[in-house]
């Protein structure tokens, strides 16, 4: 009997996880689809996951892009800001992570606490004084604002990187020194190595984050050419005129395969434990 209890539990549990993962993944199921219908059907036959005809040239249509420019220049943009942002983010807030962790300086409980309260305030509010500084630097119109703060520390991936780091044992650094090593040969050669789970769930995190931003290429970003993929998406809405919601939701698709891809490669690291990783044989 109470075997039976289990297995009518189990069941039950497989069945609403199973219920809650298709609800959580319908709305992307509801736009892969909704690629290969047209306007009308998109419209009428919302909830009709099953395309009456499949119409592969809405990504033919997507892909050629606006103005003369194909949607292959928008990808290429926004792998270009957001490779550079995710590099910038690992190395930066590694470093940060390594000095509060094992550098000892003046008032570092008080500069760890402001790091940590610099989360707790909303990017808006920081929007308008960064465009003033980067305009007057003449950047607006560059990549560089999108950029160049991702190279200076995020304090949520430095906190991150810290709780990795003080479970490495402070014994290793103490041998290092013995055998001659010096405070940045430490940090390349032994910390960072064994921070691979930190370093991939920010590269993972990060890369999300940036390939979806919007707000930062719509207030930086004045020229097509330039748009990132998340504005090129938008352009698929005219007001003024007919909206393509097939070749729209064709290249939204196209545009889930890089942090698709990215997850695929990374995720076996995430489960990783760095005493496993880094104390082997």
């Amino acid at each position: 009997m109470h075997q039976k209890r289990q297995k009518i539990g189990k069941f039950c549990l497989h069945l609403f996880i199973i219920a809650f993962g298709l609800a959580m993944i319908y709305p992307v199921l509801w736009m892969v689809t909704g690629s290969l219908k047209n306007n009308s059907e998109i419209l009428t036959g919302s909830l009709n996951l099953i395309p009456p005809a499949w119409r592969w040239d809405n990504f033919t249509i997507g892909w050629k892009g606006f103005g003369g420019i194909s949607f292959g220049r928008f990808f290429a943009n926004s792998m270009i800001v957001t490779s550079l942002s995710t590099l910038g983010t690992v190395l930066s807030s590694a470093c940060v992570a390594y000095a509060f962790t094992r550098i000892n300086f003046k008032f570092k409980s008080f500069w760890f606490a402001v790091m940590l309260a610099t989360m707790m305030i909303p990017g808006q509010i920081i929007l308008i004084p960064q465009y003033i500084i980067y305009n007057k630097l003449g950047m607006v119109g560059t990549y560089i604002p999108l950029v160049l703060p991702h190279w200076f520390g995020q304090a949520f991936f430095i906190y991150q990187m810290v709780q990795f780091m003080v479970s490495i044992p402070k014994e290793l650094d103490e041998a290092a020194y013995m055998d001659g090593c010096t405070k940045y040969s430490i940090f390349t050669k032994i910390i960072f190595p064994l921070l691979k789970p930190a370093i991939v769930t920010t590269i993972i995190i990060q890369f999300y984050w940036k390939w979806d931003d919007f707000m930062g290429p719509l207030i930086y970003l004045n020229k097509p050419k330039s748009y990132t993929v998340s504005l090129a998406l938008k352009m698929f809405a005219d007001s003024s005129s007919r909206t393509d919601f097939g070749a729209m939701f064709a290249m939204s698709t196209v545009s889930l395969l890089p942090v698709f891809i990215i997850f695929l490669i990374f995720n076996k690291y995430l489960v990783e434990g760095i005493s496993t990783s880094g104390l082997k044989g």
